[in-house]
């Protein structure tokens, strides 16, 4: 699942993980996106693939 969200926000897993940052740090608040990416990767895996197949299929409209 991590790779797919990788994916999506154009970043590496080990960026979406915390784990490494590309070019030099920046301070300030944590965008949205990657605090939900964040709390996902918490979550069980059964209710990450839930998470997952409603993301995926509200992606699959946008690209229609």
């Amino acid at each position: 699942m991590l790779p797919t969200l990788s994916r999506l926000f154009g970043v590496s897993v080990d960026e979406l993980l915390g784990l490494h940052k590309n070019g030099p740090g920046k301070r300030g608040r944590t965008p949205l996106p990657q605090k939900q990416i964040e709390r996902l990767s918490r979550l069980p895996k059964a209710q990450q693939k839930v998470v997952m197949q409603m993301l995926d299929g509200v992606l699959s409209q946008s690209n229609r």
